[in-house]
């Protein structure tokens, strides 16, 4: 896991200075203050490139939901969600852009209710899809809704039973007590740029399940506030 993260961040800081040659290209790119400004390109004054790439990082507060009271973690987890994202102008007549990227995020939960005592930890590779609206206040300063969907494949992560004092895989297929690799579901959240500057409060909602038991479901839910920097 630890691996997977400093690949994540080495990469972001690599690609970096291409990204930052990219964005003054972007239709965006106001040559008079250096600066992104989403209501510049609807004025004309644009290049022919209308993309932007940004780094982002910050903490993912999630949980497991489940019929299954082994893998019931309805108790909230603190992991860490990194990546890189890219945007790219789907009209001339307005700031929407379709955003996607790339990003490690850890997901589970904790379940200790009714004598159990589980933590479960869910490392995924994820790649988001959506729709956002960049919508402008002022020449520095934009509120960008957001709305799509997500596809995550598990890389890494443990069940910790602190009662029975054992761990093993989360990712098992040969155990009914474990979870599928692959995850899917809704993604929607609102940012805000200042500058380069990006912040956004993010809600993945899962809708695979997530279970390797047939007979019940389970399903990731996850609180994202992410910090980064747009090129």
């Amino acid at each position: 896991m630890k691996r997977i993260i400093t690949t994540l961040v080495l990469a972001a800081f690599v690609l970096m200075p291409s990204f930052a040659q990219n964005y003054t290209h972007s239709r965006y790119y106001n040559r008079n203050t250096g600066r992104l400004d989403y209501s510049y390109g609807t004025r004309g004054s644009y290049m022919n490139r209308d993309t932007y790439f940004g780094f982002r990082v910050g903490p993912a507060f999630t949980t497991v939901n489940s019929d299954n009271p082994y893998l019931d973690g309805g108790k909230m987890k603190t992991g860490l969600n990194v990546g890189v994202a890219a945007g790219f102008a789907l009209t001339d007549r307005a700031p929407l852009f379709l955003e996607s990227g790339i990003y490690y995020v850890e997901k589970g939960g904790k379940n200790e209710k009714k004598g159990l005592d589980f933590t479960y930890n869910l490392g995924y590779v994820e790649m988001p899809f959506v729709l956002k609206y960049a919508y402008n206040i002022d020449r520095t300063f934009s509120i960008q809704p957001f709305f799509g969907g997500y596809v995550a494949c598990g890389v890494a992560g443990k069940i910790k039973n602190f009662k029975e004092r054992e761990a093993y895989n989360s990712f098992d297929g040969d155990k009914d007590d474990t979870f599928k690799r692959f995850d899917a579901g809704l993604r929607m959240g609102v940012g805000v740029g200042i500058d380069l500057f990006y912040a956004d409060l993010t809600y993945d909602l899962g809708l695979s399940n997530i279970g390797n038991d047939d007979f019940d479901d389970a399903h990731n839910s996850a609180l994202m506030l992410t910090f980064g920097v747009n090129f």
